[in-house]
């Protein structure tokens, strides 16, 4: 018996061991696609310095403000507020520092940047269409964004001393459970 008899039967028990398999394997396929959501952009910059990550902070919940401390050359250093949580601050203590808060459910879709020895400028971009500048315009240029659609920055890696050495993006899904973010 052929396909084509099956299929002309409505009532078939092969009938409905195909339609079962394909809804099992179309459950399958959307769960593989779901579960690709995490990426990474990095590192940018030079050698030298400690590693740090901000991994665990992303479990406070999403990126809610950035401080950056900048000098005449370079980013000195940085810190991450993760939902309502501080990151430890990386770098070192010399120049200004500047901070900016993302609005209410607003998130980092892009970094761009600037890096010779260190990290000398990064320019987050937020859903909102807002550009966050901060440090110099010189160097090797570097654009990060997320490989899956619906994904945003939710933490930092990277390498430091008394200056940014280099700088580790990664992205994944908003998250869900964080409604006072």
């Amino acid at each position: 018996m052929n396909i084509d008899v099956l299929l002309s039967f409505p009532s078939s028990p092969r009938m409905l061991t195909i339609a079962l398999l394909a809804l099992v394997c179309a459950s399958a396929s959307a769960n593989a696609i779901q579960a690709r959501s995490s990426s990474y952009n990095g590192e940018y910059g030079g050698g030298g310095g400690e590693r740090f990550s901000h991994s665990g902070y992303q479990l406070e919940g999403p990126i809610t403000a950035i401080r950056i401390r900048v000098n005449r050359y370079y980013i000195v250093g940085l810190q991450v507020r993760y939902g309502k949580v501080w990151s430890d601050y990386v770098g070192g203590t010399q120049g200004d520092l500047e901070e900016i808060f993302l609005h209410p459910g607003e998130s980092v879709i892009q970094v761009s940047g600037k890096y010779k020895y260190y990290l000398r400028k990064l320019v987050f971009v937020t859903d909102k269409g807002r550009y966050l500048p901060f440090g110099k315009d010189t160097g090797t240029s570097f654009n990060a964004a997320p490989l899956y659609p619906n994904t945003v920055l939710r933490f930092i890696s990277g390498r430091s001393g008394a200056l940014i050495n280099a700088i580790g993006l990664h992205w994944d899904v908003y998250p869900s459970d964080c409604g006072s973010c």
